[in-house]
């Protein structure tokens, strides 16, 4: 890992043309100047150079009402160490639009420490060839459209972030941000990433494996007001016994029917989604904390480590002790 105390900052260019999606450049951006910010209250020099660049200097305009500056072009000879190329929405238009993009991309990236795609930008770096036999991700409602362009990658849907040498890809939007908190701890430790992170009043980390599809979103986009409302008690209570005869109850239903209803409403069954909530609620706990693996048992409603064991075997392939071991503190998952 770089010493923190390098007097040298990194150099960032956050790379975007006409179409760009604004959200995820200005929250990439925020990641490493409020580290640069944090560097200084310590006494030591900014980690960060921000630039923004583009295929020619001067404003580009965003999918919102904003435009950026780019100060630098795009440049084979001159280099940043961390390249962050933003995404779009019309993905397929703006890859069409900008080749100058995918040809530098193809060009520098045996040289740059690191290369960024966020979100669609992603097709950049396929287009590039760049992402031919490894692992790669992307926003989930371009997925599919990536992996039959692109037939060579090998597309995770659901993945938040994934590293693969020195190219990295996330999912979409907030995603951006928990990459970029991934770079400034890999840059100047775990410490730091985390002053970041409660700044901008975010989780550090949610691991790059973990999914986009969280049980959280799953019970806000649930349409069936009698269904959310479980969920949400669900969510409050994993630390309780949660028996189907309960959470039928609070439904105002019976048990068959509300198992019906809340399959069709939620696509799984009740003791499903309990399951897989109590297994992100676990996770949560490993990545972030140094609880002994008993008290999280506890903590989602399990009388031992044993269970707990079970789960994470049955859905991950892998126990709570490796879990914590390969994305507590540091780790980052790594193609």
């Amino acid at each position: 890992m770089p010493s923190p105390f390098t007097s040298r900052a990194r150099r960032v260019d956050i790379v975007v043309y006409p179409g760009f999606k604004a959200l995820e450049a200005v929250g990439t951006m925020s990641v490493f100047e409020y580290a640069n910010i944090h560097l200084v209250r310590q006494g030591q020099p900014r980690g960060y150079e921000i630039e923004i660049a583009s295929t020619s200097t001067g404003p580009v305009p965003s999918d919102m009402l904003m435009s950026l500056v780019a100060t630098r072009a795009i440049d084979e000879a001159d280099l940043p160490d961390i390249a962050v190329i933003v995404g779009a929405r019309e993905i397929e238009a703006a890859l069409e639009r900008n080749p100058s993009l995918v040809r530098w991309a193809r060009a520098v990236a045996p040289h740059i420490d690191r290369l960024v795609a966020l979100c669609s930008g992603s097709f950049f770096l396929a287009a590039a060839d760049l992402l031919d036999g490894r692992r790669a991700t992307t926003h989930w409602s371009v997925a599919t459209l990536l992996q039959t362009s692109f037939p060579k990658v090998q597309v995770e849907a659901d993945a938040i972030y994934l590293r693969a040498g020195r190219l990295w890809t996330s999912a979409g939007v907030t995603a951006g941000i928990d990459l970029a908190l991934a770079l400034v701890e890999e840059d100047f430790g775990r410490g730091l990433a985390l002053e970041v992170a409660r700044d901008l009043v975010v989780y550090l980390k949610r691991p790059g494996g973990q999914s986009q599809f969280s049980v959280h979103l799953a019970s806000q986009n649930t349409s069936h007001p009698g269904i959310r409302a479980v969920q949400d008690w669900i969510l409050a209570h994993l630390d309780e016994p949660l028996a189907l005869s309960d959470m039928a109850e609070r439904a105002a239903m019976s048990e068959r029917n509300f198992r019906r209803v809340f399959g069709r409403e939620v696509g799984e069954s009740p003791l499903g989604f309990v399951e897989r909530a109590r297994l992100e609620a676990a996770r949560r706990l490993l990545e972030d904390g140094d609880l002994p693996l008993k008290s999280i048992a506890g903590r989602i409603g399990f009388g031992s480590e044993q269970p707990m064991r079970k789960l994470f075997v049955k859905h991950l392939g892998i126990t709570p002790h490796e879990y914590r071991a390969r994305f507590g503190g540091s780790g980052h998952p790594v193609a």
